[in-house]
This record gives C-alpha cells, structure tokens and sequence, in this order.
C-alpha cells in the first residue's frame, strides 16, 4: 500500500430535516482544538438557516409528539446503541474539542451513551410522575396529563461539547417535543457528527436539528420566532441571557434559564434528575362525567 495516499479530511455539516446541508450563506468558520491546532471548517449558520431549521421541527412535531411514549423510548435507546458503535470517533473528537486525555474523554462518552439509555427509560414513565387523577367533589373524573411543548430552541452549553450536548437534547425530545439545538460555538464536531447518528437510528428526520456557528446571532432569531414555543438558555452568557428573554416573551415561550448563566459551573455528570423532562412539558387536565348517582350515592 502507497504511503504517499492523500488524507481524506471530513466534512462537517448542518443537520436540518433529515438532511446534511452546507450553511445557506456558505460560510464556515475554523474550529481548533485547545492548542490551537486546526481541526476542520464548521459550518457557519444564518438566520436562514435557523427559520429552515424551525419548519423542519414544526413539520416534523406531530408524528413525533403522536407517537407512543413506548416507541420514542426505544428510538432514544438506538440512538444510544449506535452511538456506542461510533464510541472511538466520539472519544477522539471530545478529547480535541475539550482538551482531555484520550481515557478522560472515553469517560465522558460513555456517560452520554449511559444519559441516553436514561431518558429512554423514561419516555414511558415520567406522565405517571407529574399526570394523575385529581380528587375532586362531583360525580366527575378529572384527569390531569403532560402534553409537550412544540418546538424548542436549545442553546448546547459551551464547555461541554458532548455530555452537556446530550444532556440538553435528550430530554427534550423523550418529552416529545422537537429541537433546534445551536452547538457549542468553540467546539461544535462533536454536535455535528451527533447529527449522523441520529440520521440512521430510526429518529424521524426533523425531531433535532444541528446548527454550529455563532450562538448570539443563530440565537436571536429563534428566541422572537413566532413557531418556537420554547427556548433553554443553557448555552448562553448572562447578558445574552437577559437578551433572549426579552424577545422570548413576545410570544409567551416557555423559557429554561438554568443557573449555569448566573456564572455558577455545571456538572454535567451529576445525577440528571427529571427536572429538564418536565422543564417542557404542558399539563392538559380533562374533567369527565362519571355517570349519574343512584340513590344510595354511588355511580352507575
């Protein structure tokens, strides 16, 4: 075999609908590891490309949220099988991106795969934690269930390219809501080659969508986005923060500031709780005639 064979550099691109496009405005940006090495050209991200990516998760909303908890629970654990399968790739690119040593970096891989079963587990399970029956007075039931959200922006925290990357999508979509997450801007491979996975573990094209670039200016146009009915700051810096609030607000979204912009450090390998499950959930409560009460006070 020739030794003098050329090296075939990988493509990065978005992940939106299903679908591997380029930046709309064909930009990239070149992305380092934490010496400063160059590792590859990630896309650049538009406002075009985030209105795109809003209509792929509209679209793609109703066959998802429709879906029996059961099937989502299982479509999350091949997401976790495959990802086991490409676990070397993932430990290569976590390392460059966060600058850890190569068993440091399997670590955090393999707690991710490990979040993912997790939420799987619970796509099934979290209704009969905050849905019930209500006791009420009158021959009625009330029944009191969570619905998901719609569409829900996610800012990718900064520092953690991988696991704070799944922490943040995972939930989400167990929930049976669909995404548009903005990766880690410094370091965005690891979302990127996210996106292939999900390509070919059975989740329905849409459900998440992958944008890299700057977080601000991809994030601004999601946060006043009439179609996005929820947004998690997680990503984001204080003042940003505040900023994307604001125009939250003009649309009533539902929004998920967790203390991490306040400057306070998250650790990502903390029990996960199900705080980030219910964070974008509805409750729908349901009141139904029991029937009429006989004599003796009971019904039928």
């Amino acid at each position: 075999m020739s030794d003098n064979r050329l090296s075939v550099f990988k493509t990065y691109k978005l992940y939106v609908g299903g679908k591997f496009p380029r930046s709309e405005s064909g930009r990239v940006y070149e992305v380092t590891d934490s010496k400063g090495k160059w590792l590859a050209n990630a896309p650049q991200s538009s406002r075009k490309d985030a209105r795109d990516a809003v209509v792929a998760a509209r679209k793609a909303f109703g066959g998802w949220s429709g879906a029996t908890a059961y099937n989502r629970g299982q479509i999350l654990y091949r997401v976790a099988e495959m990802l086991e399968g490409r676990r070397e790739q993932f430990v290569r690119e976590v390392a460059e991106a966060e600058g850890l040593s190569k068993s440091k970096a399997a670590a955090v891989v393999d707690a991710a795969v490990d979040r993912w079963v997790w939420y799987a587990g619970w796509t099934d399970k979290i209704a009969q934690v905050v849905g019930g029956a209500n006791p009420v007075a009158g021959p009625f039931f009330n029944l009191s269930t969570p619905e998901p959200t719609g569409v829900v922006s996610v800012l990718a925290p900064q520092e953690s390219s991988f696991l704070g990357l799944v922490s943040v999508i995972a939930p989400v979509i167990a929930a049976g809501n669909t995404v548009v997450v903005v990766a880690s801007a410094e370091s965005p491979l690891p979302a990127l080659s996210l996106g292939e996975v999900l390509a070919t573990s059975d989740l329905p094209g849409g459900v998440v969508n992958v944008l890299s670039g700057k977080t601000a200016e991809i994030a601004a146009p999601l946060a006043a986005h009439q179609d996005v009915n929820g947004i998690d700051l997680t990503g984001a810096d204080a003042e940003l923060a505040k900023e994307l609030e604001i125009a939250a607000a003009d649309n009533l979204k539902r929004v998920s500031r967790p203390q991490a912009v306040e400057g306070v450090g998250h650790d990502w390998t903390a029990d996960p709780g199900t705080h980030r499950l219910t964070a974008f959930l509805e409750t729908k409560t349901v009141w139904h005639p029991t029937g009429a009460l006989g004599a003796s006070g009971s019904s039928y």
